[in-house]
């Protein structure tokens, strides 16, 4: 592992670093890396079998280096399109402040779907200040339900934003599960919102996951962009006036978050 990240340090530094390359040039070495650092991830994952904290290391570890060498591309090339699709990488590991500076420092010429890229995620970060922990929650409708038919209510709420395709979300069910079944009362209750989902697909994934608690179905880029989701699952706690507590919970966090909100 130690010479993997060795070697993918010293390919970073040639691929974002070389100057006296042409864009086209440059592109093409910066795809060839993620494209090599994604095989080397798949065939790694793949080796520690049933050692799931070995492969959540490894994984966390190959998340790093696609981070720092991405992020050094999108720092160096600000003027091309290696910067451009640098950020595309860049902004699905990383939390918003981690790229937000380099937004309007980007001059490369932005055409079609760069363009359309570079001003969605202006307008994602704007949605995700509005929606920031300590702001209130916003309401929107989807097929005649209310997302304040469950938020604001005077319970602590729960929302997981999630898909049925959606590898990370199904991983997170247990944990949900788990939340729900230990705490589910007068004062917590909790709810799942499916995006960017076929209902019919939903469905059935919401059956074979267990799900008891109440559902908003078919929502699609509503929800994702009142609030700013740029990844699922996003799991946001809500408290009881609808003021948005915690955002992003993952992992043993969700019952941590949940668990400190009920005992104040």
């Amino acid at each position: 592992m130690k010479k993997f990240l060795v070697v993918a340090g010293i390919l970073a530094i040639c691929a974002a670093g070389c100057k006296s390359k042409s864009v086209e040039e440059k592109l093409a070495e910066f795809s060839q890396w993620n494209e090599n650092l994604l095989q080397e991830y798949t065939v790694g994952l793949m080796s520690f079998g049933e050692d799931h904290d070995a492969a959540e290391a490894f994984s966390d570890s190959i998340i790093n280096v696609f981070y720092e060498y991405n992020l050094k591309a999108l720092k160096e090339n600000l003027d091309n399109a290696v910067g451009v699709e640098a950020l595309k990488n860049v902004y699905s590991v990383a939390e918003p402040e981690d790229y937000e500076e380099y937004l309007d420092k980007i001059t490369a010429p932005l055409h079609g779907k760069d363009s359309a890229f570079v001003y969605g995620l202006k307008e994602s970060l704007n949605a995700v200040k509005s929606t920031a922990e300590g702001k209130m929650f916003t309401d929107f409708e989807i097929d005649g339900v209310k997302f304040s038919d469950f938020v604001g209510r005077g319970k602590y709420v729960l929302v997981d934003f999630w898909a049925s395709w959606c590898g990370p979300c199904r991983a997170e069910m247990p944990n949900l599960r788990a939340v729900y079944d230990d705490f589910h009362g007068d004062s917590f209750d909790m709810l799942s919102v499916a995006v960017w989902d076929k209902p019919e697909d939903t469905a059935k994934a919401a059956e074979e996951e267990g799900i008891a608690w109440n559902q908003i179905v078919n929502a699609q880029q509503v929800p994702t962009d009142i609030y700013g989701i740029q990844g699922i699952p996003h799991i946001i706690l809500f408290g009881p006036d609808g003021t948005i507590l915690k955002r992003n919970l993952r992992g043993a966090a969700i019952r941590e978050a949940v668990e400190e909100a009920l005992s104040e």
